[in-house]
């Protein structure tokens, strides 16, 4: 999808050329990089971006002034996506302890189409580490659309389904958003909210997040001057001194307290932004400390109880010493991990292993539907054990078969039951789903209710979308692991290393709060809280706990399993307001006011939730990344009316073809094609129109 989204701008952007923007102006051509420079993501979204999707060419053009191109035939299949220029940008970044809350508002023109002629916008979210999107609202002259999450029993009565291209993941961390006909030459008005992590490292917290604009998003008259304004807030939620350490934009401080901070950047501008936005601050303390955040609910809040967080700091001290490691890597190496994903696992691994002490040791169990062994017993981290073990792991390639995951674990478990002086722990990698699971998640809890703080600590690691990642999530909370993940291929031997980096550097270990030892459970943060009760309604398969995700989801507006995103549309009403204050038909020349009516209309994005994997995928060894978009739900009624006497009807149908154009028709024409193939259907085969035309038990 990235790949066909990046050639739809470059369609975009050639077909942009046609525009004229009036004397002394010329045509806009993009900028082009220089052949060596181009990479592949060069046209995906590098910051908040608005595209207007083109089907149609004829319709490119001035809204303002009629260039009068020479005509064009056909039509652009799959739509190209121009860029839409920006007038007005702002950034508003709300730091609270790890985490980022991110406001992006600006204003942008439908600068390509003509006045007369309308198109579709489509909205593009990137997002920085660990991206959730909260929220998309959009003001049109005459109408409204924001987002919103509901249940799940709720969106099943909802007719409108939005296709997959109309709203979802173009990547892991980018959101896309389709807003329906919007007449050339409108000003749009959007705000967009989503939450990401801060990376920490020696002290210091970093936040890193997408605001790199290309130059085609300019407005072509440049001399007018443009303003741009960023405000950041921190509060570390730390009582001890913090330093500024770094920012990619001029910021200046507007205020301090003990633990918090304001910075804000504002000026008149003739380009915008074209770095990401960055900014690192330190804590300084040498020594091991932390402390705890209290936070009362609020009136509205389904939950009254009150919120806590507590929180530990490793310090600065490169002197200290972490604790001794006993390592095992659980690697899968099933025929869907061939390529990309084993090599950067391989990679990963080998830089793990070179930063072992001479007295740590470790081993490599590798597993498909067999089990293979680096070293039948564990292995000194000596440099001649790790060379041989970098040149063992470097012969092995992705084999066919199964996914057998207990008996690798059991295996590792064992070979670390006599750990004596150091820290257990196993590394477990995979990108696929087994039927055992919950099987898994049982044996460790009583392995760890047997041997206490000798059980090893798994730390979890899920490639792509096929593997469960909330099992993963589950067993490495269990054993008192990390959970990491890499949804997309790129990034998966940068986040790997992160979670060895993190397993492989403890200071503190087997921690526990005197105070809540009476208590059943304790809360944390609500993207991280949605997160850890999502995997513990999945193991314990608890309705009660997926309706308080549902509840917490739809709070908070963080995506969960048990809700689906809308997509709400409202539409303006101009009203003439008389001296009394009463509302009348508007008049020439009165003083008028624009007012929403009543309940908006929904439509029902496809759903935007990782699952709880994919059995049949692994089984049928598909690699990350191989995911196929989802058809909209008539192009799947007419394939299964369709599917048994298609080849009946015409020997040269292609039932592949059919398919293909099912996913492209929009619901009208997509429905005709159904009633027609079914009374087609109905002359050879009466069995198929029934799938269509009988009612099941809900009259449905």
């Amino acid at each position: 999808m990235a790949e066909d989204f990046a050639k739809a701008v470059e369609d975009g952007l050639k077909l942009s050329k046609r525009i004229y923007l009036g004397k002394d102006r010329g045509l806009v051509a993009p900028p082009r990089p220089p052949p060596m420079e181009r990479s592949s993501d060069w046209y995906l979204p590098s910051a908040p971006m608005v595209y207007a999707v083109i089907s149609d060419p004829r319709i490119v053009d001035n809204p303002d002034i009629p260039s009068y191109q020479p005509h064009v035939h056909g039509r652009c299949d799959p739509p190209a996506l121009i860029p839409l220029q920006m007038s007005a940008v702002n950034l508003d970044v709300d730091c609270y302890g790890d985490t980022a809350f991110v406001e992006v508002s600006g204003k942008w023109r439908i600068h390509c189409v003509m006045g007369s002629r309308s198109c579709d916008c489509r909205i593009a979210v990137p997002m920085g580490d660990q991206g959730s999107i909260l929220g998309v609202e959009v003001d049109l002259p005459t109408k409204s659309y924001s987002t919103k999450l509901i249940g799940v029993e709720e969106s099943k009565g909802i007719q409108k389904i939005a296709r997959p291209e109309d709203g979802g993941f173009l990547m892991p961390h980018i959101f896309t958003l389709t807003i329906p006909q919007i007449d050339g030459g409108t000003n749009i008005s959007i705000k967009l909210r989503w939450s990401q992590k801060l990376s920490y490292n020696n002290g210091q917290f970093s936040l890193t997040m997408p605001f790199s604009f290309p130059e085609y998003v300019t407005p072509a008259i440049k001399k007018i001057s443009k303003k741009q304004r960023i405000q950041l807030n921190v509060n570390s939620g730390i009582a001890t001194e913090i330093l500024c350490k770094s920012t990619s934009h001029p910021l200046k401080e507007i205020r301090r307290h003990a633990g918090k901070f304001g910075f804000l950047y504002e000026a008149e501008i003739l380009t915008w932004s074209s770095t990401d936005f960055s900014f690192s601050y330190s804590v300084s303390a040498g020594n091991i400390f932390g402390g705890i955040l209290l936070q009362s609910s609020s009136l509205y809040d389904y939950d009254q109880r009150d919120m806590f967080c507590i929180y530990l700091f490793p310090g600065s001290q490169q002197s200290r010493k972490v604790f001794r490691k006993e390592v095992i890597f659980v690697v899968d190496i099933s025929g869907s991990m061939h390529g990309r994903p084993l090599e950067s696992t391989k990679n990963a691994i080998s830089t793990a292993l070179s930063k072992l002490s001479p007295e740590e040791s470790f081993n490599i169990i590798a597993f498909s539907s067999e089990t293979f062994l680096f070293s039948t017993s564990m292995e000194l981290a000596s440099t001649e054990a790790i060379e041989r073990a970098t040149e063992w792991i470097s012969t092995k390639y992705s084999v066919g078969g199964g996914t057998n995951m207990f008996i690798p674990l059991e295996k590792a478990a064992e070979m670390l039951s006599n750990t004596r002086g150091s820290i257990p722990m196993i590394f477990l990698v995979t990108d696929g789903a087994v039927e055992d699971e919950r099987n898994i998640c049982d044996w460790m809890k009583k392995r760890l209710k047997n041997g206490g703080s000798l059980c090893p600590r798994i730390h979890t690691f899920g490639i792509g979308s096929f593997c469960n990642h909330y099992f993963l999530r589950m067993l490495a909370m269990i054993s008192r692991g990390e959970y990491g993940a890499a949804c997309d291929i790129d990034s998966i031997e940068v986040q790997m290393q992160k979670l060895f980096s993190k397993g492989l550097s403890t200071v503190l270990a087997n921690i526990a709060v005197d105070a809540f030892d009476e208590h059943d459970q304790i809360e944390v943060l609500a993207r991280q809280q949605i997160d850890l009760l999502t995997a513990q309604a999945w193991f314990s398969e608890n309705k009660q706990i997926e309706e308080k995700v549902a509840k917490l989801s739809t709070r908070t507006c963080n995506i969960s399993e048990y809700t689906r995103m809308v997509l709400l549309e409202k539409n303006k009403i101009e009203t003439a307001t008389g001296s009394s204050g009463a509302q009348k038909a508007p008049k020439k020349g009165d003083p008028q006011k624009i007012m929403d009516t009543g309940a908006p209309k929904m439509i029902l994005l496809q759903s935007l939730s990782i699952g709880f994997g994919d059995l049949i995928a692994t089984a049928e060894n598909i690699r990350p990344g191989s995911e196929e978009q989802k058809l909209p739900e008539v192009a799947e009624i007419f394939i299964k009316a369709t599917s048994n006497c298609c080849g009946q009807i015409c020997n040269q149908c292609c039932c592949m073809c059919c398919i293909q154009c099912c996913s492209k028709m929009n619901d009208q024409c997509a429905t005709t094609l159904t009633q027609l193939c079914t009374a087609l259907a109905c002359i050879s085969c009466f069995e198929c129109c029934s799938q269509l035309c009988c009612p099941g038990q809900d009259g449905q």
